[in-house]
């Protein structure tokens, strides 16, 4: 599929006049890419992290996949979002916000939704408040499929949600609301983007709280069992990475006045079985040495999980021009070599 056109005009825009960014959550996963997206179209880009759940060599990597010239325009401070000093301190002199902090994980909410919602509802409201005082141009937020909860209808559409599910659901639902009361109370608009399953490079595949893609590649690549919560029939559409980066690039800069105050799906618009993921992600690394009759072994179902998840993107396609440039298969094959290579370190 080729790059869209909306992405592709934007990207020849932001060459032409570099712009200033605040990403926080520069560290993790979709933060450094988002990071070394920006930097390699020549923006200026302040980075705001507490390493809580980044890492030190996500930068390290971004910043040897990009020039020394490129390198020089990241500023980075490390703080945390839940200081309001922190957030106001990244905020000056942006002209663009994506907030990506928190912290992520149905599981460690369950285990601790203190700590979740401290990062995730008050850390949101510090980086809301410090963006509107700075008077930023856009602010643009990491929302979650999670919100969904328990609302039985596929595709997802962002008008329709449930009941949440997990003290994390709860925490992302109330981002939106804030935002949303920011728009009504102070004029201060906000796009909030759903993510669906993000996975690719520099995801986390150790821990507790692993994604499921690079935690099966890993335990594939190191000859472990790889558990499946359930009959394996759950159901997700998994977005990869480069997709995510063009749904907040394409926010950000947005001019369409019905895009604004607005939440939008990110994802592809594909349902994919977990029997089916493990299946192409074991194929994927036969030639890696893994045998091809792997099979994996089956436990409970996880607390507080939905049982399927299909996105609708419609409205993000028309209102941003958002077209997804990579399916799961295109994503898996992209992401499986840096996988492969963190196993060998």
């Amino acid at each position: 599929m080729n790059a869209p056109q909306a992405y592709e005009l934007l990207q020849q825009q932001l060459r032409k006049t570099p712009r200033t960014w605040l990403v926080t959550g520069v560290a993790g996963f979709i933060g450094s890419n988002l990071l070394e997206t920006l930097l390699k179209l020549d923006q200026h880009v302040v980075g705001l992290d507490n390493f809580a759940t980044g890492f030190q060599h996500n930068l390290d990597e971004v910043r040897g996949l990009v020039s020394p010239l490129q390198w020089a325009r990241f500023d980075f401070i490390e703080g945390d979002i839940r200081n309001p000093a922190d957030c106001q301190k990244a905020c000056d002199g942006v002209d663009h916000v994506l907030h990506q902090a928190a912290l992520g994980s149905v599981p460690r909410s369950l285990e601790d939704p203190v700590t979740t919602n401290s990062a995730n509802v008050t850390g949101f409201l510090n980086m809301l408040v410090a963006a509107r005082d700075a008077k930023v141009k856009s602010f643009t937020y990491a929302a979650s499929s999670s919100t969904y909860g328990d609302h039985p209808g596929l595709p997802k559409v962002e008008d329709h949600i449930g009941k949440p599910l997990s003290p994390y659901a709860v925490t992302k639902y109330v981002n939106e609301l804030y935002a949303d009361v920011f728009a009504r109370c102070y004029g201060f608009d906000t796009i909030g983007l759903r993510y669906f399953n993000v996975f690719g490079p520099r995801q986390n595949p150790n821990g507790a709280y692993a994604a499921v893609i690079p935690k099966w590649a890993g335990s594939l690549l190191q000859g472990e069992t790889v558990f499946i919560n359930g009959d394996g029939e759950t159901s997700r559409d998994f977005c990869f990475v480069r997709n995510a980066i063009q749904a907040n690039l394409l926010a950000a800069t947005t001019t369409n006045p019905e895009a604004r105050n607005q939440v939008f799906n990110v994802a592809v618009g594909d349902r994919t079985t977990l029997n089916d993921l493990f299946r192409l992600i074991r194929d994927s690394l036969v030639p890696h040495g893994v045998a091809a009759s792997t099979e994996p072994t089956y436990r409970d179902f996880r607390a507080g999980d939905v049982r399927h998840s299909l996105a609708d993107v419609s409205k993000a396609n028309g209102l941003l021009g958002y077209v997804p440039t990579h399916r799961l298969a295109q994503g898996v094959a992209e992401a499986m070599p840096w996988y492969v290579a963190q196993e060998k370190h």
